[in-house]
Protein backbone atom coordinates (compact mmCIF):
# COMPACT_ATOMS: atom_id res chain seq x y z
CA UNK A 1 0.00 0.00 0.00
CA UNK A 2 1.38 3.40 -0.96
CA UNK A 3 1.27 6.41 1.37
CA UNK A 4 -1.52 7.90 -0.77
CA UNK A 5 -3.51 4.65 -0.50
CA UNK A 6 -3.00 4.64 3.27
CA UNK A 7 -4.22 8.23 3.53
CA UNK A 8 -7.29 7.35 1.46
CA UNK A 9 -8.10 4.44 3.76
CA UNK A 10 -8.26 6.82 6.72
CA UNK A 11 -11.02 8.93 5.15
CA UNK A 12 -14.37 8.98 6.93
CA UNK A 13 -17.83 10.46 6.48
CA UNK A 14 -16.73 13.92 7.64
CA UNK A 15 -13.90 13.91 5.11
CA UNK A 16 -16.34 13.15 2.31
CA UNK A 17 -18.72 15.87 3.53
CA UNK A 18 -15.92 18.44 3.65
CA UNK A 19 -14.74 17.49 0.17
CA UNK A 20 -18.21 18.08 -1.29
CA UNK A 21 -18.58 21.29 0.74
CA UNK A 22 -15.29 22.67 -0.57
CA UNK A 23 -16.19 22.07 -4.18
CA UNK A 24 -19.78 23.29 -3.88
CA UNK A 25 -18.69 26.63 -2.45
CA UNK A 26 -16.20 27.23 -5.28
CA UNK A 27 -19.02 27.91 -7.74
CA UNK A 28 -20.56 30.72 -5.66
CA UNK A 29 -19.81 34.43 -6.15
CA UNK A 30 -19.66 37.03 -3.36
CA UNK A 31 -19.66 40.56 -4.84
CA UNK A 32 -19.95 42.16 -1.39
CA UNK A 33 -16.53 40.78 -0.40
CA UNK A 34 -13.30 42.05 -1.93
CA UNK A 35 -11.50 38.75 -1.20
CA UNK A 36 -12.71 35.24 -0.38
CA UNK A 37 -10.42 32.53 1.02
CA UNK A 38 -11.38 28.84 0.96
CA UNK A 39 -8.82 26.98 3.09
CA UNK A 40 -10.52 23.68 2.25
CA UNK A 41 -8.88 24.14 -1.16
CA UNK A 42 -5.36 25.41 -0.47
CA UNK A 43 -5.00 23.77 2.99
CA UNK A 44 -6.99 20.66 2.16
CA UNK A 45 -4.12 18.40 3.24
CA UNK A 46 -4.21 19.80 6.80
CA UNK A 47 -8.01 19.85 7.01
CA UNK A 48 -8.19 16.30 5.73
CA UNK A 49 -5.61 15.18 8.30
CA UNK A 50 -7.67 16.83 11.04
CA UNK A 51 -10.81 14.99 9.90
CA UNK A 52 -9.03 11.66 9.40
CA UNK A 53 -7.52 11.82 12.86
CA UNK A 54 -10.42 13.24 14.84
CA UNK A 55 -13.64 13.08 12.80
CA UNK A 56 -14.94 9.52 13.02
CA UNK A 57 -16.16 8.87 16.58
CA UNK A 58 -19.93 8.98 17.19
CA UNK A 59 -21.86 10.20 20.22
CA UNK A 60 -19.71 13.20 21.14
CA UNK A 61 -20.49 16.86 21.74
CA UNK A 62 -20.39 18.73 18.43
CA UNK A 63 -18.99 22.25 18.75
CA UNK A 64 -19.92 24.45 15.78
CA UNK A 65 -17.90 27.57 14.97
CA UNK A 66 -18.85 30.29 12.50
CA UNK A 67 -16.11 30.67 9.86
CA UNK A 68 -12.31 31.02 9.69
CA UNK A 69 -10.30 33.82 11.23
CA UNK A 70 -7.57 35.35 9.05
CA UNK A 71 -4.73 34.06 11.27
CA UNK A 72 -6.37 30.78 12.26
CA UNK A 73 -8.19 28.35 9.99
CA UNK A 74 -7.49 30.58 6.98
CA UNK A 75 -3.80 29.70 7.50
CA UNK A 76 -3.94 26.15 8.89
CA UNK A 77 -7.15 24.58 7.61
CA UNK A 78 -8.04 23.59 11.20
CA UNK A 79 -11.14 25.01 12.97
CA UNK A 80 -10.01 27.75 15.39
CA UNK A 81 -6.60 26.73 14.06
CA UNK A 82 -4.17 29.11 15.73
CA UNK A 83 -0.84 28.12 14.17
CA UNK A 84 1.13 27.16 17.29
CA UNK A 85 -1.74 25.16 18.80
CA UNK A 86 -2.51 23.33 15.55
CA UNK A 87 1.16 22.51 15.03
CA UNK A 88 2.38 21.82 18.56
CA UNK A 89 -0.68 20.39 20.32
CA UNK A 90 -2.82 18.88 17.56
CA UNK A 91 0.36 17.83 15.69
CA UNK A 92 -0.98 18.96 12.33
CA UNK A 93 1.33 20.74 9.92
CA UNK A 94 1.31 20.50 6.14
CA UNK A 95 2.61 22.75 3.35
CA UNK A 96 0.40 25.15 1.44
CA UNK A 97 -1.36 23.62 -1.51
CA UNK A 98 -2.99 25.35 -4.40
CA UNK A 99 -4.39 27.14 -6.11
CA UNK A 100 -4.21 30.15 -3.80
CA UNK A 101 -6.92 32.80 -4.08
CA UNK A 102 -6.30 36.46 -4.84
CA UNK A 103 -4.90 37.73 -1.53
CA UNK A 104 -5.48 40.90 0.44
CA UNK A 105 -2.25 42.77 1.21
CA UNK A 106 -3.09 42.90 4.92
CA UNK A 107 -4.01 39.22 5.11
CA UNK A 108 -1.42 37.15 3.23
CA UNK A 109 -1.73 33.38 3.20
CA UNK A 110 1.50 31.84 4.47
CA UNK A 111 0.14 28.66 6.06
CA UNK A 112 2.07 27.29 9.02
CA UNK A 113 4.78 29.90 8.38
CA UNK A 114 2.34 32.55 9.66
CA UNK A 115 3.74 34.37 12.69
CA UNK A 116 0.46 36.03 13.71
CA UNK A 117 -1.59 34.54 16.53
CA UNK A 118 -5.34 34.01 16.27
CA UNK A 119 -6.75 35.17 19.60
CA UNK A 120 -9.95 33.10 19.46
CA UNK A 121 -8.06 29.96 18.51
CA UNK A 122 -5.38 30.47 21.14
CA UNK A 123 -8.06 30.83 23.83
CA UNK A 124 -10.15 27.93 22.52
CA UNK A 125 -7.38 25.36 22.12
CA UNK A 126 -5.59 26.66 25.22
CA UNK A 127 -8.74 25.82 27.20
CA UNK A 128 -8.91 22.40 25.54
CA UNK A 129 -5.28 21.69 26.41
CA UNK A 130 -5.68 22.67 30.06
CA UNK A 131 -9.05 20.96 30.49
CA UNK A 132 -8.35 17.70 28.67
CA UNK A 133 -4.53 17.50 28.66
CA UNK A 134 -4.23 15.62 25.35
CA UNK A 135 -5.93 15.90 21.93
CA UNK A 136 -7.02 12.25 22.14
CA UNK A 137 -8.80 12.93 25.44
CA UNK A 138 -10.46 16.08 24.05
CA UNK A 139 -11.67 14.42 20.84
CA UNK A 140 -12.95 11.41 22.75
CA UNK A 141 -15.78 13.67 23.95
CA UNK A 142 -15.82 16.60 21.50
CA UNK A 143 -15.61 17.31 17.77
CA UNK A 144 -15.24 20.77 16.24
CA UNK A 145 -16.71 21.79 12.88
CA UNK A 146 -16.90 25.27 11.33
CA UNK A 147 -20.31 26.02 9.83
CA UNK A 148 -18.82 27.98 6.93
CA UNK A 149 -15.22 27.33 5.80
CA UNK A 150 -14.88 30.60 3.87
CA UNK A 151 -13.15 33.79 5.06
CA UNK A 152 -14.67 36.99 3.64
CA UNK A 153 -12.77 40.28 3.58
CA UNK A 154 -13.99 43.80 2.82
CA UNK A 155 -12.65 47.26 3.64
CA UNK A 156 -9.56 45.83 5.36
CA UNK A 157 -11.54 43.73 7.83
CA UNK A 158 -13.40 40.48 8.35
CA UNK A 159 -16.88 40.22 6.89
CA UNK A 160 -19.00 37.71 8.80
CA UNK A 161 -21.40 35.53 6.78
CA UNK A 162 -24.57 37.24 8.01
CA UNK A 163 -23.23 40.58 6.66
CA UNK A 164 -23.30 39.30 3.08
CA UNK A 165 -26.11 40.45 0.82
CA UNK A 166 -29.22 38.25 0.96
CA UNK A 167 -28.70 36.98 -2.58
CA UNK A 168 -25.25 35.75 -1.51
CA UNK A 169 -26.27 34.43 1.90
CA UNK A 170 -29.10 32.17 0.75
CA UNK A 171 -27.10 29.81 -1.50
CA UNK A 172 -24.17 29.87 0.96
CA UNK A 173 -26.38 28.97 3.91
CA UNK A 174 -28.12 26.28 1.90
CA UNK A 175 -24.82 24.52 1.18
CA UNK A 176 -23.42 24.97 4.70
CA UNK A 177 -26.71 23.88 6.32
CA UNK A 178 -26.66 20.70 4.26
CA UNK A 179 -23.05 19.97 5.25
CA UNK A 180 -23.70 20.51 8.96
CA UNK A 181 -26.83 18.38 8.76
CA UNK A 182 -24.78 15.61 7.14
CA UNK A 183 -22.13 15.86 9.89
CA UNK A 184 -24.83 15.59 12.56
CA UNK A 185 -26.24 12.48 10.91
CA UNK A 186 -22.74 11.00 10.53
CA UNK A 187 -21.48 11.47 14.09
CA UNK A 188 -24.80 11.40 15.97
CA UNK A 189 -23.77 13.92 18.64
CA UNK A 190 -25.22 13.85 22.13
CA UNK A 191 -25.41 17.66 21.99
CA UNK A 192 -24.72 20.43 19.47
CA UNK A 193 -23.12 23.59 20.85
CA UNK A 194 -23.08 26.73 18.72
CA UNK A 195 -20.06 28.92 19.45
CA UNK A 196 -21.47 32.44 19.13
CA UNK A 197 -24.98 33.57 18.27
CA UNK A 198 -24.67 33.02 14.53
CA UNK A 199 -23.48 29.40 14.75
CA UNK A 200 -26.03 28.66 17.47
CA UNK A 201 -28.82 30.06 15.31
CA UNK A 202 -27.88 27.97 12.29
CA UNK A 203 -27.51 24.86 14.45
CA UNK A 204 -30.97 25.40 15.95
CA UNK A 205 -32.52 25.63 12.48
CA UNK A 206 -30.90 22.36 11.44
CA UNK A 207 -31.44 20.29 14.59
CA UNK A 208 -34.95 21.39 15.47
CA UNK A 209 -35.81 19.34 18.56
CA UNK A 210 -33.87 16.26 17.48
CA UNK A 211 -30.65 17.00 19.42
CA UNK A 212 -30.04 19.21 22.49
CA UNK A 213 -28.67 22.46 21.02
CA UNK A 214 -27.15 25.15 23.23
CA UNK A 215 -25.23 28.41 22.99
CA UNK A 216 -21.62 28.99 24.03
CA UNK A 217 -20.12 32.46 24.21
CA UNK A 218 -17.58 33.04 21.43
CA UNK A 219 -13.99 33.16 22.77
CA UNK A 220 -12.96 36.19 20.69
CA UNK A 221 -10.82 38.71 22.61
CA UNK A 222 -12.95 41.39 20.91
CA UNK A 223 -15.86 40.17 23.05
CA UNK A 224 -15.51 41.81 26.52
CA UNK A 225 -17.54 39.06 28.20
CA UNK A 226 -15.17 36.42 26.83
CA UNK A 227 -12.23 38.15 28.50
CA UNK A 228 -13.68 37.41 31.93
CA UNK A 229 -13.35 33.69 32.49
CA UNK A 230 -14.29 32.19 29.12
CA UNK A 231 -12.79 28.83 30.14
CA UNK A 232 -15.12 28.63 33.14
CA UNK A 233 -18.08 29.52 30.91
CA UNK A 234 -17.10 26.74 28.48
CA UNK A 235 -16.80 24.23 31.33
CA UNK A 236 -20.22 25.18 32.71
CA UNK A 237 -21.90 25.08 29.29
CA UNK A 238 -20.55 21.62 28.42
CA UNK A 239 -20.83 20.10 31.90
CA UNK A 240 -24.24 18.42 31.35
CA UNK A 241 -22.78 16.30 28.53
CA UNK A 242 -19.26 15.59 29.79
Amino acid sequence: MTEADHDESLDNACTAIARVLAGSLQVLAFPSASHVYNPLIYMWSAHRKYLQRYGSREGRILLVGMNPGPWGMAQTGVPFGEVAMARDWLKIETPLGGPLPDQHDKYPITGFACHRSEGSGDRFWGWAQRRFDSPDRFFQDIFVWNYCPLLFLRNNRNLVPEQLHKAEREPLFGICDAALNAVIHAIRPRAVVGIGRFAHGRAQIITGNSVPTVYLLHPSPANPAANQGWADIADQTLAPWL
